[in-house]
């Protein structure tokens, strides 16, 4: 039974410099249970106040239990003793992994970031150690946890990075139930927010960075954005590189900062006259690369890359160019945890991630394909994959963007589907308190109604359906932003929707 005493909290958070006060006076007691969310509370419950909180919501928890609060200041209506923090996030934090006794230390963790490739990366690397560890890899991720081997144990996530005592409440769940390892989605929010405050992986991976999750409620600039995601590199044991990204100097030197040059690997797209200051470890080229097809070879170009054994060909399941290097990330990681090349194999061939590249074949309509891309990298990797493989095939995106976050994709989706497509149906995503109309003319501003055809419907199935149906054979239709998620949030609610890839498969079967 997890358990933690007043003396274990007030040592940790000393040797953390974050305690400004305990109003304890015995060290001995010790906590049943530990809480941010008042509703949550339960009886010798130390809870914690954190984010726009409200002296109510520790009334509520003193009611349903609470023995002790811990928070940033004193409050005056508390009838409880607190722990007074200088942040509240770092400490909750490290109180929720020594309460469930550090987790992390009996689950070695695969960790990745980067501004797109995240989840299909994830994807990939479960589906590779499960053949290797007999289907006990957990998964934190945009889109599922999975934190035991049933489906009962599969649940959907509501944040990239969850709350960290949320984080290590799941890895507790996944040791309890016999997991062998954890892959999971580190964004830049979990570090600025400190969701991930002393947590430490044994692989981490950069795939990539570009700008984005900049404007209010997010990073201020690009450097910070950066800054927070070079830091799972500092965290890691092993870490893990793309060399055809950008910023790689400054990526590469933040990584040696912490990590012996043998346990830093670059891999990188095979291409005529590559010359970097340091070594790649891992070139990969496409083999065959189509709408439908996709197949890649990996060759080691450095003696400890050779040590993986990983060279040879391998097919991916997911079309695009741009999931190649997703896929060699993945076959470097799960050899550094003990895969063998036909597990490698077999783990990319028959990965599937809801709401990635998933492709709906109609007999005299287009080909419809569900994609999560929401900024400019992810749906220009899309658009772009799609419009060279079909130069002559007309592209109809349906789209929207997010309210009170992300600002800057407005213009990124704008300048994607200006680049590579036909067509544009602008549509509501989840405008949270913004007027999705306004967010749609916000994009539209960098749409050239000269090349695209642009208009918007505010009904995002009215949207899609409209799309579908008056797509002709040959056409291509990208439904993007939304995947498999079933509510939109508006006005502060979360707004049952069907989610765009049930509408488009109820839609083809009609068709």
């Amino acid at each position: 039974m997890a358990q933690i005493t007043v003396a274990e909290v007030v040592l940790l958070l000393k040797e953390h410099n974050l305690l400004i006060e305990s109003q304890f006076s015995s060290s001995t007691h010790h906590f049943d249970q530990i809480a941010y969310n008042s509703k949550l509370v339960v009886d010798n419950c130390l809870f914690f106040c954190k984010g726009n909180f409200k002296p109510a919501y520790l009334d509520d928890a003193q009611t349903h239990g609470a023995t002790a609060y811990m928070s940033e200041k004193a409050y005056s209506n508390a009838k409880i003793p607190g722990f007074i923090v200088k942040n509240i996030q770092k400490a909750m934090s490290l109180v929720s992994a020594a309460f469930f006794g550090f987790p992390q230390d009996k689950l070695p963790t695969i960790a990745y970031t980067g501004t797109k490739g995240k989840t299909t990366s994830a994807y990939f690397t479960k589906a590779i150690l499960d053949q290797t560890y007999d289907r006990k890899v957990a998964l934190s991720s945009t889109i599922n946890t999975v934190v035991g081997p049933t489906s009962k144990d599969v649940v959907k996530s509501n944040l990239t990075t969850p709350e960290s005592l949320d984080l290590f409440t799941n890895m507790h769940k996944a040791v309890e139930n016999g997991m062998s390892h954890l892959v999971m989605e580190v964004s830049s929010q979990a570090y600025k927010k400190n969701r991930v405050y002393g947590l430490h992986y044994d692989v981490g991976v950069f795939l990539n960075i570009s700008p984005d999750h900049i404007g209010r409620n997010e990073h201020p600039t690009f450097a910070d954005y950066l800054h927070c995601k070079e830091q799972l590199l500092v965290n890691s044991d092993a870490c893990v590189f793309n060399a055809d990204g950008t910023h790689l100097t400054d990526i590469y030197y933040t990584a040696k900062a912490t990590t012996q040059p043998e346990n830093i690997y670059i891999y990188g797209r095979q291409r005529e006259g590559q010359e970097t200051e340091y070594p790649i470890d891992f070139l990969y080229h496409s083999i065959e690369d189509s709408l439908t097809e996709n197949e890649i070879q990996i060759t080691a170009n450095t003696e400890k890359a050779k040590k993986l054994h990983i060279d040879g060909a391998y097919h991916i399941a997911i079309p695009g160019d741009y999931n190649e290097g997703n896929a060699v990330a993945a076959a470097i990681t799960s050899a550094l945890m003990g895969a063998k090349p036909s597990e490698i194999e077999y783990g990319l061939s028959n990965t599937t991630v809801p709401g990635r590249m998933e492709i709906y074949q109609t007999k005299d309509h287009g080909t419809i394909y569900v994609d999560y891309a929401h900024n400019y990298g992810s749906l220009h990797s899309v658009l772009d994959f799609l419009k060279s493989q079909a130069p002559k095939s007309k592209v109809t995106v349906i789209t929207g963007s997010t309210g009170d976050k992300g600002i800057d994709r407005r213009e990124g989706l704008g300048k994607a589907i200006n680049e590579s497509a036909d067509q544009a149906y602008l549509t509501t995503d989840d405008p949270a308190t913004e007027d999705p109309k306004k967010i749609a003319e916000e994009i539209a501003q960098h749409i050239d109604p000269t090349q695209v055809a642009t208009s918007y419907i505010a009904d995002r199935k009215q949207a899609i359906t409209k799309a579908v149906t008056e797509s002709k054979k040959g056409d291509l239709v990208v439904v993007a932003g939304k995947g498999h998620d079933e509510y939109q949030k508006i006005n502060g609610k979360n707004v049952p929707y069907e989610g765009d890839a049930a509408i488009v498969k109820n839609l083809v079967k009609g068709l």
